[in-house]
């Protein structure tokens, strides 16, 4: 293992960072880092530090591997800091997770309730008109546009989505269809088959079915299902070897710096 040691200047006066590049095994290449404070302790992840430094400084835009802060997380914070400071009198934030979907009043026909003294009146009410409300067509074209960054500010990259799954609609893109999917799947506890009129294609302003996402009608077939199984089973299998090989480098680590800890020892004893 190739060993790497400088002092970190986003922390306070003192910290070291160490970067420790991995040369056998299927993590060849990868490295891990650390971090020691003035007395010479190591820490291994960003909550250990976190906890160790406690207020003395905020670490929300510090980025562990790079030891550096992130200006565009900073910027944020502040800006995130600034807002709350001006709304902390406005109440609760609004913590609803439900999806940008425009929820229009009714425009049908509503239960009446005619209320005079007559005793042989009576309210009648439709259970089901009153819950269901209409939705608003192709509302998944708002999520376009949106894409997921990780902890490095690096685009995360969308997955491939099979050739049997077509989209319907004016202006439907393989991004529009991946979040429309993920969204039925989220919000709907009913089975996702997709549009199944024909005539959606000609005319989706009339035959398109909200509940469903904006795709063709689709079969999910045993061999889909045979190919999934074993796709899950060679990303666990890799996800076993990588976890095997990096409790092995941290094996390795450790008994190198015994055997470092003992050199220094006798070379004292020595002295």
């Amino acid at each position: 293992m190739e060993k790497k040691r400088w002092e970190c200047l986003a922390l306070p006066k003192g910290w070291q960072i160490e970067e420790v590049t991995r040369k056998s095994g299927l993590s060849a290449g990868k490295s891990d880092v650390y971090y020691f404070s003035p007395t010479g302790k190591k820490f291994r992840s960003k909550p250990q530090l976190a906890r160790y430094l406690g207020n003395q400084m905020d670490l929300g835009s510090f980025d562990f591997r790079t030891g550096k802060m992130l200006m565009s997380k900073l910027n944020k914070n502040r800006q995130r800091l600034r807002y709350d400071n001006n709304n902390q009198t406005k109440g609760k934030p609004d913590l609803n997770t439900s999806l940008p979907v425009r929820q229009t009043a009714s425009i049908f026909k509503q239960p009446v309730t005619k209320v005079t003294n007559h005793p042989s009146n009576k309210v009648k009410t439709d259970p089901q008109k009153a819950v269901d409300q209409p939705r608003q067509l192709f509302w998944e074209k708002k999520l376009g546009g949106l894409d997921a960054f990780d902890i490095a500010e690096e685009l995360v990259k969308t997955m491939d989505l099979p050739k049997g799954l077509q989209g319907v609609g004016p202006g439907c893109t393989d991004k529009t269809l991946l979040s429309a999917i993920a969204s039925a799947l989220h919000t709907s506890a009913a089975p996702i088959t997709g549009q199944l009129s024909a005539a959606v294609e000609k005319n989706p302003g009339v035959w398109l079915n909200t509940s469903q996402p904006l795709c063709k009608a689709f079969i999910v077939t045993d061999e889909d299902i045979r190919k999934q199984e074993e796709l899950v089973y060679s990303v666990r299998k890799k996800l076993e070897e990588a976890l095997m090989a990096d409790m092995l480098a941290h094996v390795e680590e450790a008994a190198s710096e015994g055997d470092s800890l003992e050199e220094d020892n006798d070379d004292m004893e020595t002295v």
